[in-house]
């Protein structure tokens, strides 16, 4: 106590000292912990473990399914079929014009042929037989759109 009378008692006007003034002690500011210390700090429970799992094979089957290519086998052997078709046709199209070359009158239809509209174009091809490969009781319309594309290319 009687240091602080002694503080209290007014300086004597020659005291040159100076007198630093005692601020109260301010309470230490917490410093938020940052991402990478949370992170590691963080203890999962099984729960979160399994769930984050869980959501990494849904996102991983997503993705690869929108973006990344994946098919499955049903919609893979769909796709073989339409291209083995296509390639068939595309090897029966020729035989459709070298019918079509047998005809005696091929001149003179190829001109009624390219008189006609768009759409009726196929079914001339068909009407005339030349789609009807040998074997066959009637005429494939998409080996005859394939022989009416060869055929216009090669007339004059």
């Amino acid at each position: 106590m009687q240091q602080q009378d002694q503080r209290d008692e007014p300086r004597p006007t020659n005291d040159t000292r100076k007198r630093t003034r005692v601020e109260p002690a301010k309470a230490p500011v917490e410093k938020k912990p940052s991402l990478g210390e949370r992170w590691r700090a963080m203890q999962p429970t099984k729960s979160t473990l399994f769930w984050t799992v869980i959501a990494a094979v849904i996102l991983t089957i997503v993705v690869g399914f929108m973006w990344g290519g994946w098919v499955t086998a049903g919609s893979s052997e769909k796709a073989g079929v339409a291209v083995g078709k296509d390639e068939v046709i595309l090897r029966l199209a020729p035989i459709c014009v070298a019918q079509a070359g047998e005809d005696p009158d091929i001149s003179a239809k190829l001109v009624e042929l390219e008189a006609l509209s768009h759409y009726d174009r196929t079914k001339y091809v068909q009407d005339q037989g030349w789609a009807t490969m040998p074997g066959e009781e009637k005429p494939d319309r998409k080996v005859a759109e394939a022989c009416l594309a060869l055929l216009l290319e090669t007339t004059p």
